[in-house]
This record gives structure tokens, C-alpha cells and sequence, in this order.
């Protein structure tokens, strides 16, 4: 059973998934920031400063300063702006991977199959050269047969 765990885990597969799911999480981390340190600042300041982390809804009937303030109070929140940046983080994630599989199915793409070309017509004169061959090999055969 050793072995075949040590088998499977050598496969190029499972090496490659793993690879994958590390360059992935760096990958989020790295779109993570973009939205959160990037983008939504700038939209936040053209809808007149507003701060995405901080639009919650306190469930308790309160009002807190800030998202913080209220986790730290222990009360329960709907966190509206972070939900907001999961959206337009998975938004960005969607389209870089759309984006890799199309140039992949690009570079893998079979090339268009060219139409069957039909076999070229026999030259008639070769024809005719390969017909008098034959004749004058019969004839010699012939002539050899009488003398």
C-alpha cells in the first residue's frame, strides 16, 4: 500500500495540482490586495470617501464607528463591503482564468484540416512509356524462346 501511495504521489498529476493550488493561493492573495489596497479606495473616494471594509449592518439594533468596533463589541454584523470585495475579487480570479484557458485552447487548438487532396492524374505519356516497356520485354521474352 506504501508503494502505491509513493506511485501516486510521483505522478506528474498530483505534483502539478499541487503546484497549482500554491501558485493559486499566492495568486488570490495577490488579487486580494489589488482589490482591497487598489481598487477600492479610489472607488470609495469618488463616492465620497467611502471605506467598502466598513459598510456592515449591526444586527443588534446599534450603531458602531466601524466594522471593527463592532466585532470587538461582540456584536453580530452583515458585512456588506467585505462580501462587496469577495465579489469583485472573484470577479478578477473568473476573468484571469478565463483568460488563461482561452490562450490555452489557443496553443492547443488543432490546426484546420486540410481538404483531402486528390492523387495526380497519372502523366499519359508515361502511360504510353511504361505500356511500349512491357510490350518489347514480351517481345524479347518471345524472341528468346525461339532461338
Amino acid at each position: 500500500m506504501i508503494k502505491e501511495f509513493i506511485t501516486f504521489v510521483k505522478r506528474g498529476n498530483v505534483i502539478d495540482l499541487a503546484v497549482g493550488i500554491i501558485m493559486g493561493a499566492a495568486f488570490g492573495a495577490i488579487v486580494a490586495s489589488l482589490v482591497n489596497d487598489i481598487i477600492m479606495p479610489p472607488i470609495g473616494q469618488i463616492l465620497g470617501g467611502v471605506d467598502f471594509s466598513n459598510i456592515f449592518i449591526a444586527l443588534d439594533g446599534k450603531s458602531y464607528a466601524s466594522l471593527k468596533a463592532a466585532q470587538d463589541a461582540g456584536a453580530a454584523t452583515i458585512n456588506v463591503g467585505v462580501f462587496l470585495n469577495t465579489i469583485i475579487n472573484f470577479l478578477i480570479v473568473a476573468f484571469a482564468v478565463f483568460l488563461l484557458i482561452r490562450a490555452v485552447n489557443r496553443l492547443s487548438a488543432k490546426p484546420a484540416e486540410k481538404p483531402a487532396e486528390e492523387a495526380p492524374k497519372p502523366d499519359p505519356m508515361l502511360e504510353t512509356q511504361q505500356k511500349l516497356i512491357e510490350t518489347l520485354e514480351k517481345l524479347n521474352k518471345t524472341l528468346e524462346g525461339r532461338g
